[in-house]
């Protein structure tokens, strides 16, 4: 496992494109405590926060799959550091103008949300072209799915430490620059300036033309909304089993076993089509939610939680991979984008639901909120296995490409085409 990671990692680009994805989508991966954060010294209530929070979760959503066919269409150097730029100027108006007048603060959230780079689809679709190999690729997703596991937990830890030292304001301006920098290392890198989308045929849907992402899409709809329920079920269950520190410990144990699921999915190499796969994967990820709803002892809960952690990432890498062999010719930037917001309103849905659930049948039922979701996410893909069964296109071959050329990709592997 340690050789395959070790190659991956030798492979000129690979730290250098991982790592400033990472660092840009802190903004993104932070701006909703953050945003509490800030609203909280700045005088306003909770219920403020969140309805900015909710702003910009919103405008986010909507954003990624557009910038995303940009990206398609103009390049990643043209599309994302711009963005990045505006991104982050939204953010730094919010943290100067605070919260009062509103409209103001509600519109640097709009920008901030609308404008955040689509670093997530972009990186996906750098890999092929970087690493050339099926193997490494799809390792690559893994690895991927990890660190997204890790920054989404070290990043609020990081804000956190921020605003002790500093203040929102200035933890909320440094995230941003942070961000930047992050957006631009992998933009001018050579890949992302040589990177070009492959044709594409001119179609208002785009990506959303294909039923195969159509039906994996609908499928990761229930899979946020499951993480979602999780979240707001472990708050509940912790406000009687030690409150915060409890809560902490849950959610760690969580992204431990998506660590652990990630980096031994992405260690072997799995043969058979991977919308095959993906059923088996959703299906033990629903199965291993259920045993939640038994709320047992901290010790036992925090077992579970990890079980319950262990099928995610492995999910989200082979979900990519499906992504990938179903977005339309020339849509592959914005179909990872459409993944990346659909799981997203998912799981803020979740969040919704699992609210009501809660305030009616405590923990337990917040729980059989996730694991509904869990089985929703399985009987989708169950449902639609002959349309997952014949990949449509897939977005980055282009015919007679350098790489095509070279021998250097397995036959049948789509990579993305360097100019």
């Amino acid at each position: 496992m340690a050789a395959g990671y070790a190659e991956l990692f030798g492979t000129r680009h690979v730290t250098r494109l991982l790592t400033g994805t990472l660092v840009g989508r802190l903004p993104n991966a932070t701006a909703a405590i953050a945003i509490v954060l800030f609203v909280r010294s700045d005088g306003g209530s909770y219920s403020l926060a969140g309805a900015l929070s909710a702003v910009y979760g919103v405008a986010t959503a909507v954003g990624q799959p557009l910038l995303g066919r940009a990206v398609d269409l103009f390049g990643q150097l043209r599309v994302m550091l711009p963005s990045a730029l505006v991104s982050a100027l939204g953010m730094v108006l919010f943290a100067v103008a605070g919260t009062n007048p509103l409209p103001l603060a509600v519109t640097a959230m709009l920008i901030a949300g609308l404008f955040t780079p689509p670093l997530e689809g972009g990186l996906r679709a750098l890999w092929p072209s970087v690493l050339k190999r099926e193997d490494r690729v799809h390792a690559a997703y893994a690895m991927d799915a990890v660190a997204q596991e890790v920054m989404f937990t070290v990043g609020p830890l990081l804000i956190t430490l921020a605003v002790s030292l500093w203040s929102a304001a200035t933890a909320l301006v440094a995230v941003n620059v942070l961000g930047v920098l992050g957006a631009l290392s992998v933009v001018v890198s050579e890949p992302s300036r040589g990177w070009r989308s492959a044709p594409r045929e001119a179609h208002w849907l785009g990506a959303l033309r294909s039923p195969g992402l159509l039906a994996l899409l609908g499928a990761f709809f229930f899979v946020g909304l499951a993480l979602g329920s999780i979240t707001v079920a472990a708050i509940a269950y912790s406000d009687g089993h030690g409150g915060d520190g409890t809560y902490g410990v849950l959610m760690a144990a969580i992204g431990l076993g998506a660590l652990v699921g990630g980096l031994l999915y992405g260690a072997r190499q799995w043969r058979g089509a991977a919308e095959k796969r993906l059923r088996v994967i959703v299906g033990a990820l629903a199965l291993c939610y259920l045993p939640l709803m038994l709320v047992p002892g901290v010790t036992a809960m925090s077992v579970l939680m990890t079980v319950a952690g262990v099928f995610l990432a492995p999910a989200i890498a082979c979900a990519f991979i499906v992504v990938d062999r179903h977005a339309p010719r020339g849509t592959v930037t914005e179909a990872f984008s459409w993944l990346v917001t659909t799981f997203g309103v998912g799981a803020a849905l979740g969040t919704a639901v699992a609210g009501p659930a809660v305030e009616a049948g405590g923990a337990p039922a917040g729980f059989a909120a996730a694991g509904g979701g869990g089985i929703a996410a399985l009987l989708v893909l169950l449902a639609t296995q002959r349309v997952l069964a014949a990949p449509g296109r897939t977005g980055s071959v282009v015919a007679g490409s350098e790489n095509d050329r070279n021998g250097a990709v397995e036959p049948g592997f789509r990579t993305g085409h360097q100019a």
